[in-house]
């Protein structure tokens, strides 16, 4: 009898022996913020912001605070120019891949994310974003497919990767087709992938109906948590912000992170968490400043969760902070004079919600529903002073917008192919007004999509040291593997073929064309 207790309790105390070697130099606590979009200019725009709405000039970005930083590299295996695919690729698995990829090299192999390499060293894993769950970013830690596109796909692979915690948007790649509750699916087929989770043992949350019962929610020990609280992306800050629902409003970026790690933390074990704050890049690709710098705020915020945390583990925890590509091309100051040292971002407090969630769809509801133009117009200009703040307008500026109007007016009888739109299929009318808003507060964007410029990383905590300098995107989840003393994918390293300009796929075709035909 003797021999059948100690046996038993031998085990588990050398089994608690290794496992405490394991995290011996390694941190306990690692949380990587992936800000998509997020350049130099978005973080510096969102730090001066801040000190204004904060009526305080010492006011800092958390983020910007920490004490080891790099400029990091971005460019992709078959683009200098890299999509949130290869770049989140990269971010989480360590290398380069061609822009679509999802967790995958080049040649169609799987490779092994940090996340994936951290559950299999006995860390719990969290995912938390602002977008749909299997949005880019969020799905090269979770998932294995050479479609970035096929998230129906991608949903299965995340409820199979055993991860401890998911929360974002998107429910509609995860409910079945024809579900009980009603909600609207974008699956083609009866999989109930919200099923495969609660099969598993998560505690599910689906819908934002449920956004009352996942704040309430106390996390267990041995539970998992599912939550898609919207149909698509989470809200935009700016409109998350400024709901007519005061109570209750949907979960902020920083709620997400904080129900995170307290259902990590409740898990007993060591853990890693990856949030993004995905809708930069969306804001910037529509030239919004305002939702550009409202949701870098909001990922801030976020970061200030496990900063807080960093606090109270400091000898524990790492925090990393990067982004996966700029978005934009942003500036800060523009003026066609010599006199025009200056940035006015005091024109954006007028601002109450977003460029593409709300101001590219309102022209075509105003078109749907009055067919007189000059009462059309009105409306519009109506609407842009109140929600933009858009008064006092100049005869230029008058201009621009009654321009915009006439092209979209003409749009409404031209087939979707021969219609006028800009950058992501933009209306005119969304273009005029936030290039408007953006030159009143003098920035100044160069472009609809992403750019090849450098992106900013910063670090505390256990090994942050190791990412400091010019470095490439590849490093960060490399030198993190090593940090926490988990092994990312054994393949051999390949130069970037971008690198010596010989790009291919989609790219190699759209490089032909000519930029001015």
């Amino acid at each position: 009898m003797f021999r059948r207790i100690v046996r038993p309790l031998v085990l588990a105390v050398c089994l608690a022996m290794v496992a405490a070697t394991a995290f011996a130099g390694a941190p306990k606590y690692v949380f990587y913020f992936i800000g998509d979009g997020l350049g130099p200019t978005q973080r510096m725009a969102a730090e001066l912001y801040n000190k204004m709405e904060k009526n305080d000039a010492e006011a800092k970005l958390i983020m910007n605070t920490f004490p080891q930083s790099a400029l990091v590299t971005t460019y992709s295996d078959n683009t200098l120019i890299t999509d949130s695919a290869a770049g989140g690729t990269a971010l989480a698995c360590g290398f380069k891949t061609t822009n679509g990829y999802i967790g995958k090299l080049p040649d169609g192999s799987n490779i092994k994310s940090i996340a994936e390499a951290a559950k299999e060293n006995g860390y719990a894993v969290g995912i938390v974003t602002s977008t749909r769950l299997t949005h880019a970013t969020p799905a090269s830690f979770s998932a294995h497919n050479p479609d970035r596109n096929a998230a129906n796909e991608i949903a299965i692979d995340q409820a199979k990767s055993g991860f401890d915690f998911f929360a974002g948007g998107g429910y509609r790649h995860f409910v079945a087709k024809d579900n009980a509750e009603g909600l609207k699916s974008k699956r083609k087929d009866d999989v109930d992938v919200v099923k495969m989770f609660a099969d598993k043992g998560y505690k599910t949350f689906v819908g934002d109906s449920t956004r009352d019962a996942f704040r309430a929610y106390k996390p267990k020990k041995g539970e998992k948590v599912f939550a898609a609280l919207t149909y698509s992306h989470l809200p935009y800050e700016v409109e998350r912000r400024n709901s007519k629902m005061t109570e209750n409003k949907l979960p902020a970026l920083y709620e997400l992170t904080e129900k995170a790690v307290q259902s990590l933390s409740a898990q007993d074990k060591p853990f890693f968490l990856m949030v993004e704050g995905g809708r930069i890049d969306h804001a910037a690709h529509a030239h919004d400043a305002k939702s550009t710098i409202m949701d870098t705020i909001a990922m801030d915020e976020a970061v200030k969760v496990a900063y807080d945390f960093y606090l109270k583990h400091p000898e524990e925890t790492l925090i990393v902070t990067a982004a996966d590509h700029e978005t934009g091309g942003v500036a800060l100051g523009i003026s066609m004079d010599s006199k025009g040292y200056f940035l006015n971002l005091k024109e954006l407090e007028k601002v109450q919600v977003s460029a593409e969630d709300n101001l590219d769809r309102y022209y075509n509801k105003l078109c749907a529903k009055e067919s007189d133009l000059k009462k059309r117009h009105a409306a519009f200009i109506a609407y842009v002073e109140k929600e933009w703040g858009l008064t006092d307008r100049t005869p230029a500026e008058d201009k621009i917008l009654a321009d915009a109007m006439v092209v979209q007016d003409k749009n409404q009888h031209l087939p979707a192919d021969k219609q006028t739109n800009y950058g992501y299929a933009y209306t005119p009318t969304m273009v005029a007004v936030t290039d408007l808003i953006s030159q009143r507060a003098r920035m100044f964007w160069t472009s609809f999509v992403h750019t090849g410029t450098f992106i900013p990383a910063t670090s505390i905590g256990v090994g942050a040291e190791k990412f400091n300098g010019f470095i490439d995107n590849t490093d960060i989840p490399n030198r993190m593997a090593e940090v926490m003393e988990v092994k990312l994918s054994d393949v051999k390293h390949t130069d970037s073929k971008a690198l010596l300009g010989k790009t291919y796929g989609p790219q190699e075709k759209y490089a032909k064309i000519p930029y001015n035909k």
